[in-house]
C-alpha cells in the first residue's frame, strides 16, 4: 500500500505521441492504480518526450530534483520507461532517490540490489589485493603504519569545508524551482517564502525542522 509523497515520471518516445497523448493516459492509469489506497499524495507529474536510448533527459532530472526537494519517491508506469541500461539505473541509485515501477514494484530493490552486490564484490576484491600487497611489502622489510595521532592538515580541512558547501549548494539547487514558483505567485519576502516551503512540507537541511527566513536567505545566496 502506497504511503507518503510521490512524484510521477511519464515518458513517450516520439513527438507525435507527446502531442497526441498516446500512451501517457495509460501510464497515468497505471500509476493511479499502483497508488490506489493508503495515505499518499502525488505532488507533481513530469512528462518527457525522448528516446529511451538517451540518458540526458531534463524532465527526469527535474523529477529527481523534485523528489529530493519534497522528500518524495519517484513512481513510473513501466520499468522500460526509464531505461534498459543497467548503468543508467545505477545512476538513479546514486541520485539518492527511491523509485518504484508500477508494473513491477520489487524491480527497484532487485535491480539496485544486484548492482550493489556486484559493487560490493569489486570492493572486496580491491581490499583483498590491497592487503596482499601490504603483506608482500612487509615481507620485503618495508615498515608499515604511521602516526595515528596525525592532525588534519589545512588542505584536508579546506576540502571538508568545500564538501559541506557543495552539499548545501546541491540542496539549494533542488529547492530553487519551488522557490521560483512561490516568487512567480507573488511571494517575495523571506518570511513568506519560508511559510510557503513549510506549507508544501519541503524538508529542511536538518530533518524535522521548519523553514525560517534566515534559512531561506542562505538558500537564495547559493542559487
Amino acid at each position: 500500500m502506497a504511503e507518503g509523497k510521490w512524484i510521477s515520471y511519464l515518458r513517450v518516445s516520439t513527438q507525435r505521441q507527446g502531442r497526441s497523448g498516446l500512451g501517457l493516459e495509460a501510464q497515468r492509469n497505471s500509476v493511479t492504480e499502483f497508488l490506489n489506497g493508503g495515505n499518499w499524495s502525488l505532488v507533481k507529474e513530469f512528462v518527457e518526450v525522448e528516446s529511451g536510448k538517451r540518458a540526458d533527459r531534463p524532465q527526469l532530472e527535474a523529477a529527481l530534483q523534485a523528489c529530493r526537494a519534497y522528500g518524495a519517491k519517484l513512481v513510473i508506469a513501466k520499468l522500460d520507461r526509464l531505461s534498459r541500461d543497467a548503468h543508467f539505473l545505477l545512476g538513479l541509485d546514486k541520485a539518492g532517490v527511491d523509485f518504484v515501477a508500477a508494473d513491477m514494484p520489487t524491480a527497484n530493490r532487485l535491480t539496485v540490489g544486484i548492482m550493489a552486490m556486484v559493487a560490493e564484490e569489486e570492493r572486496r576484491m580491491i581490499s583483498k589485493r590491497t592487503k596482499d600487497a601490504l603483506q608482500a611489502a612487509k615481507r620485503r622489510g618495508v615498515r608499515l603504519g604511521g602516526d595515528r595521532g596525525v592532525q588534519p592538515t589545512a588542505k584536508v580541512r579546506k576540502l571538508a569545508v568545500a564538501a559541506l558547501q557543495a552539499r548545501a549548494a546541491s540542496k539549494a539547487a533542488d529547492i530553487a524551482p519551488i522557490i521560483a514558483e512561490l516568487q512567480a505567485a507573488g511571494v517575495t519576502s523571506r518570511t513568506g517564502l519560508a511559510a510557503g516551503l513549510n506549507e508544501r512540507d519541503i524538508p529542511t537541511p536538518r530533518p524535522g525542522g521548519k523553514w525560517t527566513a534566515t534559512q531561506v536567505s542562505r538558500v537564495l545566496e547559493r542559487i
